[in-house]
């Protein structure tokens, strides 16, 4: 741990201990591809990281690298303390680039993203540029030591996870996709959802996009849950509508349905690239998505750009189920904003 970070070991607020530590001089560059500036870190490794490595982090998997927004996500004191135990980007890199080979080199911030997924997935996944003796290899548990470093709780779990019966193959298809930006999912609240236990029900959010599956938090005995949680997607070239489904929260049988719809994110894409930088125009509509008997809509879904973000308010009435409503706000993040 450098002597930087010993000093933010002292309790306060999470998330000035992460910008404290990303102010740090080998924090002001991405830990793989140099760029300037990152505001994305991987919590379990324990490097802060620009965007596009970020897309290409979370492809990988939850598994491997979870990936936080250095200003819009929330961090547990467990992650925060994990960041400043590693002790920033070049603590690690001494562990995860301590071998790369001759004839290698380290992507610049306008590489490919085909080359700067082969150096991520090399780097992290396949372990590639680890010291022999500390690489953990899927299968049987490996006997081998691990940097002081990855002794902490949330890097524990990330190396160990190496040694899951998970095929690598299915890995280095998700790797394989290319992201074109970040959608932003505010599940603010619920109305009036259905009963699945005596007299309540415990409801938690799930959204899926190609194979990432997100959830809220399950909030007990509630049919008008408020969860105000943010949840963050990578959006695919090749992309589909977000399937939203709620759930009831079961301790000792399987979780009820109580609920489900598709978000239609084509019209809030295509608005944010018709119009480019939003940052460039002061608040206005530029888009909708329309109400009809084929979408959960209850009413239009305006799209707007707000204070330089383009938002989409969303109201929907759930499918398949008796009774319940949600409450939603997107926000479109391209990956070269």
């Amino acid at each position: 741990m450098s002597n930087y970070s010993a000093g933010l070991g002292k309790p306060g607020s999470g998330k000035r201990r992460i910008r404290d530590l990303l102010n740090q001089p080998d924090n002001r560059v991405c830990a793989d591809c140099g760029a300037p500036d990152p505001k994305w870190a991987s919590a379990n490794i324990g490097v802060f990281i620009c965007l596009k490595c970020c897309g290409v982090h979370r492809s990988l998997g939850t598994h491997i690298s979870k990936v936080l927004s250095v200003t819009l996500d929330d961090w547990s004191d467990e992650e925060v303390d994990s960041m400043i135990e590693i002790g920033g980007n070049a603590s690690a890199n001494s562990i995860y680039e301590a071998f790369v080979p001759e004839g290698s080199s380290k992507p610049g911030p306008d590489v490919s993203h085909e080359q700067r997924m082969r150096f991520i997935r090399s780097k992290y996944e396949l372990q590639e540029f680890l010291k022999p003796s500390l690489r953990i290899t899927s299968g049987k548990a490996c006997s081998t030591k691990k940097p002081s470093f990855l002794k902490s709780n949330l890097s524990t779990k990330f190396m160990d996870s190496f040694r899951s019966n998970s095929s690598s193959t299915k890995i280095f298809e998700e790797g394989m996709v290319e992201f074109i930006g970040l959608l932003k999912v505010t599940v603010k609240k619920g109305t009036n959802l259905a009963i699945r236990d005596m007299m309540s029900s415990d409801p938690y959010v799930v959204l899926n996009l190609g194979k990432q599956k997100l959830q809220t938090t399950v909030v007990n005995s509630n049919l008008n849950p408020v969860w105000n949680q943010e949840l963050m997607l990578s959006v695919p070239e090749s992309y589909g509508p977000v399937k939203l489904q709620v759930y009831d929260y079961d301790t000792f049988s399987a979780d009820d349905i109580m609920g489900e719809a598709e978000l239609d994110i084509q019209p809030l894409i295509t608005s944010a690239m018709a119009f480019g930088d939003p940052e460039m125009f002061g608040d206005m509509q530029i888009g909708k998505w329309l109400k009809s008997h084929d979408n959960p809509l209850i009413d239009d879904s305006i799209i707007n750009i707000v204070d330089g973000k383009v938002k989409q308010e969303v109201q929907i009435k759930l499918q398949n189920v008796e009774s319940g409503e949600l409450e939603l706000e997107m926000e479109w993040l391209p990956l070269d904003q």
